[in-house]
């Protein structure tokens, strides 16, 4: 027997279906991102920090781009408020503020607001090797109990809402961009779709930062046999990773280590009082991370003034001079700072003038003039 009933209901169906298609969602294509595999550079590490849910993609980095540049992530429309990553991560500074900064004097940072930033600026490169965590005091990492401040994705959001940066909203920062054809089409092509939401800005603009990658100073070329150091960078290397010597390659690594850091956290011996609420000890409860800050890299050092998690430095020669002489004693003094009993490492005229040679052979004048990095010459209105 013919089941009459199962007809006109399959037709029924048929037709809800058809009424429900929206026309211009359905000529929208499909887009998959390209895939975007990161170079690693001759004798860097293999392992990279990309989070499985943000794979590294073309479209997305160029999205990234685009948002690290543009001033209304600040939240705002008015000219005389319009912020952005790039307002103190400059790329001639090693994507760092630099003491010579137009606005902020003395290489400090301060939001909207007015308010300063808690520390100076770290600089912003190899960055997709760092598993330790970020900030001076590796407040985002990992082992974070909080979920939202585990990853460089997460510190887009902190910097929008943060009274010392943007103290906007990030409903008013996605309303902003989905409202701007432009980006909804780049959204589009890096995500699969137009919706415009914080962790999507979050994602991307960590996946520009991971592409911050700075392996082209005059020391990497001369361990891949193109140059010759002179005599003094030779010696100030020497020194460099040496414990009779200037006895730095413990924290900041050397030929073994070409990043330059070991992203770990340290009491280098800068006082022998405490009080700032935001060193390491006030993320472990360590007592042993009073006075402790993450080891930054010494890549591009020659841009990235001022120096130590408060800038009290302004030169080279001063950071020199203060590992040399300076060292204060206290309980909390990181064991590899073998020489603090005698207050430094006693370094002569010359051989603070060799050592500071070496590390002026960091410097990649290449990648702070990458037109990669670069801010786009338009933005989508």
């Amino acid at each position: 027997m013919k089941n009459y009933f199962f007809y006109p209901a399959f037709i029924l169906l048929i037709l809800i279906s058809s009424c429900s298609r929206n026309p211009d969602t359905d000529l929208i294509p499909l887009f998959k991102p390209t895939p975007y595999t990161i170079q690693i550079p001759p004798g860097f590490p293999t392992i990279l920090n990309i989070p499985s849910d943000n794979p590294m993609t073309v479209e997305g980095i160029e999205l990234g781009r685009y948002l690290f540049y543009d001033g209304r992530m600040s939240g705002r429309l008015q000219e005389d408020s319009l912020m952005s990553c790039c307002t103190c991560h400059l790329q001639e500074n090693s994507f760092e503020c630099g003491i010579n900064h137009p606005e902020f004097i003395g290489g400090h940072p301060h939001g909207i607001t007015g308010i300063p930033t808690p520390h100076v600026m770290l600089p912003m490169i190899n960055l997709v090797w760092n598993s330790s965590g970020y900030l001076w005091n590796g407040k985002i990492s990992e082992n974070n109990p909080d979920p939202a401040k585990r990853q460089l994705e997460d510190l887009t959001w902190m910097a929008i809402v943060a009274p010392h940066e943007m103290y906007s909203d990030t409903a008013k920062v996605t309303e902003i961009f989905k409202n701007i054809p432009g980006y909804t089409e780049m959204f589009r092509k890096a995500f699969g779709s137009e919706e415009v939401t914080t962790d999507r800005i979050g994602k991307a603009i960590a996946q520009f930062i991971r592409t911050l990658i700075t392996a082209d100073s005059k020391f990497d070329k001369y361990l891949r046999g193109e140059v010759q150091l002179n005599d003094s960078e030779l010696n100030g290397f020497v020194l460099f990773t040496t414990e009779e010597g200037a006895d730095c390659f413990h924290c900041h690594g050397g030929s073994g280590n070409p990043l330059f850091t070991t992203h770990l956290f340290y009491n280098n011996g800068k006082d022998s009082i405490f009080s700032d609420p935001n060193d390491r000890y006030s993320i472990t409860g360590d007592p042993m991370n009073k006075g402790a800050y993450k080891a930054t890299t010494l890549r591009n050092i020659e841009f990235t003034a001022p120096y130590m998690h408060d800038g009290r430095f302004a030169t080279l020669d001063e950071v020199i001079e203060f590992y040399s002489h300076q060292l204060l004693w206290s309980p909390y003094i990181d064991p590899l700072m073998h020489h603090i009993a005698q207050g430094g490492v006693q370094l002569t005229i010359q051989e603070k003038q060799d050592l500071k040679a070496f590390l002026l052979t960091l410097s990649d004048t290449s990648f702070i003039h990458n037109p990669a990095f670069e801010s786009p010459s338009d933005f989508p209105e």
